[in-house]
């Protein structure tokens, strides 16, 4: 999270004579919706444990501003375990490259704060020394080739990883102090090293930066809605159906708990309703929700290990293969628990996914295993289209449409107190006056057309009225359904989808 602007708006206010008694201000608009707290010391951990406590002017300022952003991840923390009863790690500093990194030091459910001096001429500074203990293949952008690079000129050459090693891992370590004690390093001798057809522009400038804990990417807005929603896991050695089937049921229920997680929120209009029966159960907390966007893709992803060498040793593999298909529609229904669904969806939907990547019944070996809700529809657009739902736009209409709605005039007679025969008469009469009154428009030269005049196909008589009447009074009593909810009137073939859609609505 950049809190920046909350930590200036907030130093403004501080007391320099009385830190221990400070106020953080969570709102422009409400100076009482905040926290109190001491603004002399960290709340949490700190890198490293024991800081110096001489500073210059700037690193003072500095170490107020991480402060007073340690007391707001505290208070963070404690309200998303007692409101959501999450616990989470936090990291705090000057960019994203060092808050992932200091976050990492204590785990789990704490946080830790890199306290200055974060410049120094020696090199003595606490970022540096943060940086310079950590393998160059641990820094956030360095991404397995080029950490093998790096790793290759400092040893002088290819590091080995392959023997022996879980994924992830490598048998010769490369701090990056190792490599800053190299002769001549530098961002032009990076670029010389990593540059080249595909590399992207000033490759070395970019990784001798994060070399020295320099990061300038922003921190982007969270989505409305993710791209897709992806569980995975890795084993030992999974090399039975029994084992996968047991495996794929419990990533799908992870991921149908993610996707209720992610993808669904209230719907007002149930929420509203004094129809709703509030009970502790799933199905109806799900009840009142509605769904902001729907995955249209299912894909499963193994990752095989490599037969064993002739000599009993493996070579490593970071391949992965993946088939896909369609989401089951089933999932997205709100009234079955996640056991359920979950049962479902392994049985009819990865089960016969998993048998297209592994045809043969036997002689597999996995060591990964990933199943992703991806192609979501509906999600976030430039017209704020997000899980648009069709419901709302029919209960708007009459709102939206009213002044473009056509009213009766107020002196009409009512239907019922005219008779068939002043019916007829008047309609007769209308006739002409009209056709009167259109020969008059069209010799005034204000008004004329084709279609000033009713066509013979426009033309319908009473007794054709009347038959047709009465086939849709004879389709209502045999042929149709008239629903309870909101009285429209439909073929019976229509009812199952007219009821769906009010479950759904």
């Amino acid at each position: 999270m950049d809190v920046t602007d909350m930590v200036d708006y907030n130093v403004e206010f501080l007391n320099p004579t009385d830190l221990t008694s400070s106020f953080f201000c969570l709102s422009k608009t409400d100076p009482s919706a905040g926290f109190a707290f001491d603004a002399s010391k960290v709340a949490g951990q700190t890198y490293p444990e024991q800081a110096d406590t001489s500073s210059d002017g700037l690193s003072d300022a500095l170490r107020l501003r991480l402060i007073l952003g340690s007391h707001l991840a505290q208070y963070l923390r404690r309200r998303l375990e007692l409101e959501k009863d999450h616990t989470c790690t936090v990291g705090i500093s000057t960019n994203k490259l060092l808050s992932k990194l200091v976050g990492n030091v204590h785990k789990p459910n704490d946080q830790t704060t890199l306290l200055p001096p974060y410049t120094s001429e020696d090199g003595q500074d606490n970022v540096t020394l943060f940086i310079d203990s950590h393998e160059v293949g641990k820094i956030p952008g360095i991404g397995f080739k080029i950490a093998q690079k790096l790793r290759a000129l400092v040893l002088q050459r290819p590091a080995e990883f392959d023997h022996g090693l879980v994924y992830g891992g490598t048998k010769e370590k490369v701090l990056v102090g190792d490599l800053r004690r190299v002769s001549d390093i530098g961002a032009e001798a990076l670029e010389q090293i990593l540059g080249g057809a595909g590399a992207p522009y000033s490759i070395g400038a970019k990784i001798w930066g994060l070399l020295n804990g320099i990061d300038d990417s922003e921190v982007g807005r969270a989505r409305d809605v993710p791209t897709q929603i992806s569980l995975e896991d890795s084993y030992i050695r999974l090399d039975t159906i029994l084992e996968v089937k047991n495996e794929l049921m419990l990533l799908s229920k992870s991921l149908l708990r993610r996707m209720h997680a992610d993808l669904l929120e209230d719907d007002e209009a149930v929420l509203t309703s004094a129809d709703i029966n509030i009970d502790n159960t799933e199905s109806s907390s799900l009840s009142a929700k509605r769904w902001l966007a729907f995955p249209k893709t299912l894909r499963l992803t193994t990752r095989p290990r490599l037969p064993q060498n002739p000599d009993g040793s493996r070579n490593r593999s970071f391949a992965r293969i993946s088939r896909s298909g369609p989401m089951p529609n089933f999932v997205f229904s709100l009234k079955d628990n996640v056991n359920t669904l979950a049962k479902r969806l392994v049985a009819e939907a990865l089960l016969p996914l998993f048998r297209q990547l592994h045809p043969e019944k036997s002689g597999w070996n996995l060591s990964l295993v990933n199943i992703a809700a991806t192609n979501m529809v509906g999600a976030a657009s430039e017209k704020g289209g997000v899980g648009r739902d069709i419901s709302k736009m029919f209960k708007r209409q009459d709102q939206v449409l009213k002044d473009f709605k056509v009213t009766e005039p107020d002196d009409v007679l009512p239907a019922e107190s005219i008779s068939d025969n002043d019916l007829m008469d008047t309609a007769v009469s209308s006739d002409k006056t009209a056709v009167a009154n259109t020969t008059k428009l069209r010799l005034d030269g204000t008004r004329g057309g084709s279609e000033d005049l009713p066509t013979p196909s426009q033309e319908v008589t009473f007794a054709t009225q009347d038959r047709w009447q009465s086939e849709d009074e004879d389709m209502l009593d045999e042929d149709a359904y008239r629903c309870e909810e909101c009285g429209a009137v439909m073929p019976l073939f229509a009812m199952g989808a007219h009821t769906r859609w009010h479950s759904h609505s």
